[in-house]
């Protein structure tokens, strides 16, 4: 071995020492299932890095109690469905079993890729995490609709309404990932209508006979189902802009950053639900940025489940289920989060980044209870003596809901 092949060797040994070190100090050490002196540590074998994504589920607030169950799914464990161009995931009533009311797809396509033309039982509501893509339907009475939608904005399409989606190139984007939630638990995304698995078990003679062609006009049918698949590029908008009976009533796709928020100090609230999106009647959504320290504050919604998907920064939510029951979750980009119908919740920003996630509701109106309001429009002398309050401070509590609060 020569002196610069053994010096070789023994730098990259090094280094890899070093780098190892470095990570090994920068990564954060796993909790253990200990509070003051209750708990002890763990004698057997440790997912220390699960662990670590955990710390109040190993270590919880001595104000959690009782057994609640699973509100959280990370995307990361749904199965992949890798496919030419693209691929799916999802997060279902198989993945979360609490997630009866609602359902979640998250889904790629490179530019010209297509997620085939097909339809659901279910309603569709979408939010374009990035990049841009063109979408088309038809209604019942031969109605048209198309559109490029970015980053932020949304689109609906109720059950039954046949659609398509196709990844388009633009500012230096490949194609689009976007997020699909469904207004039932039990939607599977193998489940879906697609144009060619029905060619595939339709006979020949009977297309011809429907369509008025040739048999020889399906000789090229899909043997199976294509699903997603690479397809040609686009032209303009203008020219997928079909005529039929005129475009529908109700557009399918919606601006959703366009919209002025409710500013707080601790964040903002967009509030998208059949009142600005007349199309969206199944699904209402809200996308909320916390800053900081701050806090979506406790709150309930009186109308339906919550499912949530987080898109930036980090989070920490307590869930209150009545019966003394109450379990705290930690959230990160990429997790889904579920609260069941009337529960009680706050999520806190325990990053240093803005936390930023979506909610979603299966309701056409979005509804929200705030605790600080309840309390402040409640007779004063009643809430000093569930609470033991200050008449002063009873007094100061706002009237007006602040969704977001500063830290």
């Amino acid at each position: 071995m020569t002196e610069i092949s053994r010096r070789s060797i023994i730098a990259a040994a090094g280094g890899a020492l070093m780098a190892s070190s470095a990570t090994a100090q920068s990564a954060a050490p796993a909790p253990l299932p200990e509070r003051g002196s209750k708990g002890a540590d763990i004698l057997g074998p440790r997912n220390q890095p699960r662990a670590a994504e955990e710390p109040f589920t190993l270590a919880p607030p001595a104000t959690d109690h009782g057994t609640m169950p699973n509100l959280k799914w990370s995307f990361t464990d749904s199965h992949m469905r890798l496919e030419e161009g693209g691929w799916a995931r999802q997060t279902t009533i198989r993945e979360l079993p609490i997630s009866k009311a609602m359902a979640g797809v998250n889904m790629r396509l490179k530019a010209g890729v297509v997620r085939e033309m097909h339809w659901h039982k279910e309603s569709e509501w979408a939010y374009m995490i990035k990049g841009k893509a063109r979408i088309t339907a038809v209604d019942q009475d031969g109605r048209t609709f198309a559109d490029d939608v970015g980053e932020g904005d949304l689109w609906y399409f109720p059950g039954g309404i046949p659609h398509s989606i196709q990844g388009l190139s633009a500012d230096g984007v490949d194609g689009c990932e976007f997020l699909l939630v469904f207004d039932d638990g039990a939607f599977s995304e193998d489940s879906t209508f697609l144009l060619t698995d029905w060619l595939a078990h339709t006979p020949t003679d009977i297309l011809a006979k429907n369509l008025g062609l040739p048999e020889s006009a399906f000789a090229k049918v899909p043997q199976k189902e294509l699903y997603i698949f690479p397809g040609p590029n686009p032209g303009p908008l203008a020219a997928d802009k079909m005529g039929g009976s005129g475009p529908v009533p109700k557009t399918f796709s919606h601006r959703m950053l366009a919209q002025e928020p409710i500013r707080t100090k601790g964040g903002s609230v967009r509030i998208t639900d059949s009142t600005v999106f007349p199309a969206s009647v199944t699904i209402a959504a809200a996308l909320v940025e916390v800053e900081p320290g701050g806090l979506r504050e406790l709150h309930w919604h009186p109308n339906s489940d919550e499912w949530q998907y987080y898109l930036s920064g980090k989070g920490r939510m307590t869930v209150f289920g009545s019966e003394s029951k109450a379990r705290t979750f930690d959230y990160q980009a990429g997790d889904v989060g579920y609260v069941p119908f009337a529960m009680g919740h706050y999520i806190e920003n325990t990053g240093d980044t803005v936390l930023t996630f979506l909610e979603m509701f299966k309701s056409p109106r979005y509804a929200d209870i705030s605790l600080t309001q309840w309390l402040a429009l409640t007779p004063h002398p009643l809430v000093e003596a569930h609470t033991g309050m200050d008449p002063k401070q009873v007094e100061a509590l706002p009237e007006t809901k602040s969704p977001v609060v500063p830290g």
